[in-house]
């Protein structure tokens, strides 16, 4: 089955650091589709509320238009190039140039909702303090507004191949599962680490009770241990499904000390894992970006993100 991928680029290092990952993780199979889409500077609104009444701004305004279009051809041809020197053939690469209209970010997921895309792919630049706080980047906007289509944000250089993707036994979890099965079953080079961080009573938010309480929290442990088996077990069935063995698939559980989202990025670096992926939602049906994904999405590094909702 065909796949879709729509991948943002603007002619940075970061764009051809996203491209050189994305065909490293998917260049092998045939069945991709690489859609690099650019969005044209935004026209003034002056510019545009003249054209009413002056013929010179109507002028001045196709000038533009020409000019934009023309700089993003070139950009996109280029980047096309360079996929190609990677080895994709020209047939699998789409250039798509759009004016920008609400802000690149929305423009962006717009045009991702009206395709069948399976994923956007965007480099990431690097984040100011300000920006970490309000997520400020285009990528940032990206990860916390596609609520339908799973965003992958490259930071920097990734080399390694190894996933770490970081499960909680919920319904995004196995999505997150489903979309590694769908998107990478074609590349037999990738290993693969199931992480699941135990909760304690403290985090379960369904209840109110002390959580000082050992007979609590023992079997809220013991639920969760069960729980989370079970998914191994449906997680490596559903990888084989899609062709990926159980040899390459390792399962880690660790106890919680300190926040998840650290937890995770300190095992991605302890195991050399290129991307991490974690789920939108987690078992307390509150927004996990809110908390897990945000946490990560500001402090990873020279890896990829996939953030699958």
């Amino acid at each position: 089955m065909e796949r879709q991928l729509l991948m943002a680029v603007d002619g940075s290092i970061h764009s051809t650091q996203s491209l050189r990952y994305a065909t490293k993780m998917l260049g092998g199979s045939d069945e991709v589709i690489f859609t690099l889409f650019h969005g044209e500077p935004m026209i003034s609104q002056y510019l545009l509320d003249e054209v009413r009444t002056d013929p010179r701004a109507y002028s001045a305004l196709k000038k533009v238009n020409k000019k934009n279009k023309e700089n993003s051809r070139l950009l996109l041809e280029k980047q096309s190039e360079r996929l190609i020197t990677m080895g994709i053939p020209k047939k699998r690469i789409v250039m798509v140039s759009q004016q920008r209209m609400t802000g690149l970010a929305r423009d962006i997921l717009e045009y991702g909702r009206k395709g069948i895309y399976d994923a956007i792919v965007v480099g990431r630049r690097g984040l100011s303090r300000a920006q970490k706080t309000f997520m400020g980047s285009t990528s940032a906007k990206l990860l916390e507004h596609s609520e339908v289509i799973p965003v992958w944000m490259v930071d920097g250089n990734v080399k390694s191949k190894k996933i770490l993707v970081a499960v909680d036994g919920s319904e995004s979890s196995y999505r997150a599962v489903d979309h590694i099965g769908f998107m990478l079953s074609k590349n037999p080079n990738i290993k693969y680490c199931l992480f699941h961080v135990f909760q304690d009573a403290e985090d379960m938010d369904a209840i109110s009770f002390r959580v000082d309480n050992p007979s609590i929290n023992k079997l809220v442990n013991k639920g969760s241990k069960r729980h989370i088996e079970k998914f191994f077990a449906d997680a490596e069935h559903k990888l084989a499904e899609a062709g990926i063995t159980a040899d390459r698939v390792n399962k880690i559980s660790a106890k919680r000390k300190g926040r998840v989202g650290k937890i995770i990025l300190n095992e991605a670096k302890k195991g050399n894992y290129g991307t991490v992926v974690v789920g939108r939602r987690g078992t307390s049906h509150a927004h996990y970006f809110g908390s897990v994904s945000r946490y990560v999405t500001e402090r990873i590094t020279n890896r990829a993100l996939w953030l699958v909702s």
